[in-house]
């Protein structure tokens, strides 16, 4: 099996050559099918990360879901944490953390049981995930046990199996444009 850097240096290399239409249209797919999971549909609350770098989008998702009346809230990364804080438009966000964009003077999201979108690096069929390697969303999972999660990823960020640990906290679904695992 790949190690995990190695894999990691694919994804890049196939996000990297990936077209913006591609991602675009992927992403669409993808947020299509977050939306009809019955999970999703029954929560108040979005809880969202904001997308970077040829990641899946979540802009049209977190739309869809203040359409609906759902409250959205996105992570800021605090030290070695991520908190998430409610917003209400894309204009309270800031460049932060690798300059990914971040909630800046908004209320802290004190929901225990919202529908979570987690990003990933890479993915296999099973659940297991590889993230950027800071534990951001490990952590915050370990602590906060109650949200509904999904995972989203473009089908060239699934392998047949990638290295994890006993302690990794598997997404409940991985969503590509093509599969809800």
């Amino acid at each position: 099996m790949d190690t995990k850097q190695s894999i990691r240096k694919e994804v890049f290399r196939r996000r990297k050559e990936a077209s913006e239409e591609m991602i675009r249209q992927a992403s669409q797919s993808i947020c299509e099918k977050i939306r009809a999971l019955e999970a999703f549909r029954e929560s108040e609350w979005l809880f969202a990360y904001m997308d970077f770098n040829k990641e899946v989008m979540t802009g049209s998702l977190i739309e869809k879901a203040w359409e609906m009346g759902k409250r959205v809230a996105v992570p800021k990364v605090e030290g070695k944490d991520m908190t998430f804080y409610e917003i209400t438009s894309f204009d309270q966000l800031k460049p932060g953390y690798f300059q990914i964009p971040e909630p800046e003077g908004c209320e802290k999201a004190d929901c225990e049981d919202a529908f979570l979108v987690i990003p990933g690096v890479a993915f296999d069929k099973t659940r297991h995930r590889i993230g950027y390697g800071q534990g951001f969303y490990d952590r915050y999972l370990s602590v906060h046990k109650c949200h509904k999660t999904a995972a989203v990823a473009f089908d060239f960020q699934v392998f047949d199996a990638v290295p994890f640990e006993e302690l990794d906290i598997l997404p409940q679904a991985l969503v590509t444009e093509s599969s809800v695992f």
